[in-house]
């Protein structure tokens, strides 16, 4: 996933250059392609400011590929150093360093053991255009600067206007760790916000299969020979390794699904790009929404997608029928079912539910067949009749859920009378 700044494109002079080496026509074709190819650079964004490589597991390649990275850029004329990079011995890591300026580390005393540190003052004095930090989650010595963690002193050198890559892995996210912890049984001490990686220009995935990244364990690529059995007896257990896979695989993806809807609402497009299910449930206060809200849950969860649960207030009260009673309990029940909820003020409904729906790229909306007089009666004509006909113009499905009422009084006295006995 990759959201970086806008590009300045080429310059002038050199898309004039192009231009006229590959225009035979007249001045005006000539003005034509130039604009076309002006157009072009424009929407190819420059590699960001601040630039994440994310992995499952330690030895998936992330300080390999930070490294390749800052030499394709050195190439380019990039002013690039290395405020701090951990190769762990492993050659192949190593030979990448060559080549580029390493910013000399900052060596501290702590309990009898000199240790080594990015030394961040010594980065903020050479200013250069690109800074290289390793693990982006580590946690400084004590003594060893202004800041306790690794992820301070980049937040420091990006406010300083230095552009940082870094590296990190899924398990050191905040909201993440406690879940691998419990499934390795490995200890997750050195934490990073997930809202400090989610300021990430630019985050990109290395991806590695389990299998794939137990080799390179068992040829000496992570570890050291006599750590490996431990490793791949523990954490490095495959189960282990689908799971946290997973884990990164589905963070990149929320984002790459965040970003595709920002980059959708900033250009107003009215096309549905169906990269994933998201359903929409349009309730009221009325009776038997609280089913209709299940059953669209059920929907998101078989599809694997997400729901956003929309409630329209028309005018200055609730617009809806029941009291606001009914509409707290459905609030709290659409975040029992980890669903999210939208209260919008407008006194047409069904411009609010289908002008939500295409701005948020719902694929699916789910709506009660009769909830009394609201989804029928209003200035603007039937309602329901007008989502069904816009959402069908934009492609999205409109699934009517019939309306189910309670029990009669005497099959729930039964009901309670056969579980009594």
């Amino acid at each position: 996933m990759e959201s970086g700044r806008p590009s300045q494109g080429r310059s002038g002079r050199e898309a004039a250059e192009i231009t006229s080496q590959s225009s035979e026509g007249t001045g005006e074709d000539m003005s034509l392609a130039a604009q076309a190819d002006t157009d072009t650079a424009e929407d190819v964004e420059a590699a960001g400011h601040f630039r994440i490589y994310l992995g499952a597991a330690p030895g998936v390649g992330k300080t390999y590929a930070m490294l390749s990275e800052a030499h394709r850029r050195k190439e380019r004329g990039a002013d690039i150093v290395v405020g701090f990079v951990e190769a762990y011995g492993r050659p192949q890591t190593v030979a990448l360093i060559d080549g580029l300026e390493v910013i000399p580390r900052e060596t501290v005393d702590y309990r009898g053991t000199r240790l080594e540190e990015m030394d961040l003052d010594a980065v903020l004095r050479r200013r250069p255009g690109v800074a290289l930090i390793d693990e982006l989650a580590h946690t400084n010595v004590p003594g060893s600067g202004r800041n306790s963690k690794r992820w301070q002193d980049i937040r420091d050198i990006l406010a300083a206007g230095i552009d940082v890559i870094t590296t990190v892995n899924i398990q050191h996210l905040e909201s993440i760790a406690d879940e691998v912890e419990h499934m390795t049984g490995t200890p997750v001490r050195e934490r990073v916000p997930d809202s400090f990686v989610r300021k990430a220009d630019q985050l990109e995935l290395i991806d590695s299969s389990p299998e794939q990244l137990r080799r390179r364990m068992l040829h000496g690529n992570i570890y050291p020979e006599e750590k490996v059995p431990q490793a791949l007896t523990h954490f490095f257990r495959t189960d282990n390794l689908i799971a946290l896979r997973e884990l990164a695989l589905r963070f990149v993806a929320d984002e790459s699904d965040e970003e595709l809807l920002e980059h959708l609402r900033r250009r107003r497009t009215q096309v549905l790009w169906e990269t994933t299910e998201r359903i929409m449930a349009a309730v009221s206060g009325a009776s038997g929404n609280g089913m209709l809200l299940r059953r669209a849950a059920r929907i998101a969860f078989r599809v694997k997608g997400e729901l956003d649960v929309v409630h329209v207030v028309v005018g200055g009260d609730t617009g809806l029928p029941g009291d606001g009673k009914s509409t707290d309990a459905l609030r709290q029940l659409t975040a029992d079912l980890g669903a999210r909820w939208h209260e919008i003020q407008d006194d047409d409904p069904a411009r609010a539910i289908i002008g939500f729906a295409r701005d948020h790229q719902i694929t699916q909306i789910v709506i009660g067949s009769m909830q009394r007089s609201w989804w029928h009666i209003t200035d603007g004509g039937p309602i329901l009749r007008t989502v069904i006909h816009e959402a069908g113009a934009s492609g999205i499905d409109v699934l009517i859920v019939g309306r189910h009422d309670a029990a009669p009084a005497a099959e729930a006295i039964d009901s309670s009378a056969a579980e009594g006995s």
